[in-house]
């Protein structure tokens, strides 16, 4: 017999608007398997742009605010979480003052800019004993899920290699016209941690992270300025050093003509190689050390791909990343329950805090290696588990 469908969680948005990048995203994403509905938000500082997006969106008027700061002070005791979507600059303020309040927290990645912010959030969330999500949706994909419990199974031997890469083109591709495509005015303002890190790096960060829960201990990285704007950080290569002996290569850019999200992840065993990448979302492709070349997807043999909760159609009809941000938001629901509960919080797939040090901590590492052109330590990462 099937257990009964928990009441729906209440979300309030700050940022995530009609006119950004993400708000479509993550209001389709947390209410498609209906464990949260969305009822408050302060969407947008242009006012009507705020007020169009809660009407869209069937937000009640009375709880479409004009700051974030009258949200969190009227929506107290109402909702159950906020969502932070804004610009990464701002989200380490909204964040410390939701946790001062009481809410429970997810944050879009990056958590913040800097590893200085994200340990000032740590200090707060340690003082309030406070709840805090970031999400990583790339992890939401089951195949790469399914990838993660092969490697656990030793279905793929010692793991000595992984390479990551995300290579975009928004920084260098014109118009049909010749025209130059400008990004939101953030974006090209890189501080201490240039901005294709806290857009791109911290999901590769992630993925290694969460393939094989291991921590680098060195990296050595060189980044350059390639598209349209010059002195903005566009492209950047490196490779880590883990404690085991394992490498993993990592390529992230904004000029990189021809890919429009090249997010591809390949692992090297001695027993087999997987690659899975993002634009073909439900294949895993596995190469064995005796010759075979195995393509499995969610109809096939899979330890969970297969699982009822991903199977919202049947194999052969390919879900995709609003989806991949779906199976997140359902997994960060049974985290808060378990939160509210008292109860330990246990999840596969939930990252907050401790991630975002670690990540911090490498982006710190590998803009200096680029700066100085060495080899740069890692090993405060020990300190994070």
């Amino acid at each position: 017999m099937s257990q009964p469908q928990p009441k729906p969680l209440s979300l309030a948005f700050i940022g995530g608007s009609i006119a950004s990048a993400v708000g479509y995203t993550h209001n389709v994403a947390s209410q498609m398997d209906h464990r949260w509905v969305l009822v408050a938000g302060c969407f947008s500082k242009r006012t009507v742009i705020n007020q169009e997006t809660g009407e869209r969106w069937g937000v009640s008027p009375d709880r479409v605010y004009a700051d974030w700061q009258t949200l969190l002070r009227k929506e107290k005791g109402r909702v159950d979480a906020v969502v932070v979507l804004t610009p990464t600059p701002s989200h380490a303020e909204i964040v410390k003052a939701a946790l001062r309040a009481g809410f429970p927290v997810i944050c879009e990645k990056a958590l913040a800019t800097s590893l200085e912010e994200v340990e000032s959030i740590q200090q707060i969330l340690k003082s309030t004993q406070g709840f805090l999500a970031v999400t990583y949706n790339y992890s939401g994909y089951p195949m790469l899920r399914e990838l993660r419990q092969k490697i656990q199974a030793g279905d793929l031997g010692d793991i000595f290699q992984i390479i990551v890469e995300m290579p975009q083109e928004g920084f260098i591709r014109s118009g049909v016209c010749g025209e130059l495509r400008k990004p939101q005015s953030w974006r090209l303002v890189d501080g201490g941690i240039p901005t294709i890190y806290l857009d791109l790096a911290v999901h590769l960060h992630h993925i290694n992270y969460f393939l094989t829960g291991r921590h680098p201990v060195k990296v050595v990285s060189d980044q350059d300025s390639h598209g349209w704007f010059n002195g903005v950080v566009d492209n950047v290569s490196c490779l880590l050093r883990y404690e085991d002996g394992m490498q993993s290569q990592m390529w992230f850019s904004k000029s990189a003509l021809g890919y429009r999200n090249g997010l591809r992840v390949r692992v090297f065993g001695r027993k087999a190689s997987a690659e899975w990448v993002q634009t073909n979302p439900e294949e895993l492709v596995l190469n064995h050390a005796s010759g075979q070349r195995e393509l499995l997807d969610r109809g096939g043999n899979v330890y969970l791909a297969s699982d009822r909760r991903y199977e919202r159609f049947k194999a052969g009809h390919p879900a995709g990343f609003v989806e991949a941000f779906a199976n997140l938001y359902v997994d960060m629901a049974d985290s808060l329950e378990l939160f509210n509960k008292g109860e330990a919080l246990e999840s596969d797939y939930v990252f907050g805090l401790e991630t975002a040090l670690g990540g911090a901590q490498l982006l710190e590492a590998i803009v200096e290696s680029a700066l100085d052109q060495k080899w740069v330590s890692c090993v405060r990462w020990k300190a994070i588990k």
